[in-house]
């Protein structure tokens, strides 16, 4: 089923008219980009029964509790997805996931766009974050 899964986000991403980076049907990985809309390097990975949707947002300069106020406060207006760190807890991600089962275009595409116009509204407090020391 998982095949099946791959196909149709690959086939999704394909009709959006992303730029494909990097693709490993094996691994259920494919990284997007859309230079237009700042996004870099996007991990949409498939692990059924979700899509899980990344990109690198910044590296963590400091621990600054102002910071992560200001992420977590910004989180509750992004419509898709939300600000996260990896387990390392030195880079800032977004992240979004989904349902395989149920996905369709509309929310691909939606969890892509959110993606956008967070990048494109908040991009001078993200860099201004990820030059803190």
């Amino acid at each position: 089923m998982t095949d099946n899964y791959f196909a149709k986000v690959r086939d999704y991403i394909l009709e959006l008219g992303y730029q494909i980076n990097h693709i490993d049907e094996n691994d259920g990985v494919i990284v997007i980009s859309d230079e237009d809309s700042g996004i870099s390097n996007l991990v949409i990975g498939i692990a059924d029964p979700l899509l899980i949707v990344e990109q690198f947002i910044f590296n963590v300069q400091s621990d600054s509790a102002s910071m992560y106020k200001a992420l977590l406060q910004k989180n509750r207006d992004i419509i898709h997805g939300a600000f996260v760190l990896d387990d390392s807890g030195t880079k800032v991600l977004f992240r979004d996931t989904l349902q395989l089962e149920n996905l369709d275009l509309n929310e691909l595409e939606a969890t892509v766009n959110s993606l956008a116009l967070l990048l494109s509204e908040y991009s001078d407090e993200l860099i201004q974050y990820s030059h803190q020391s």
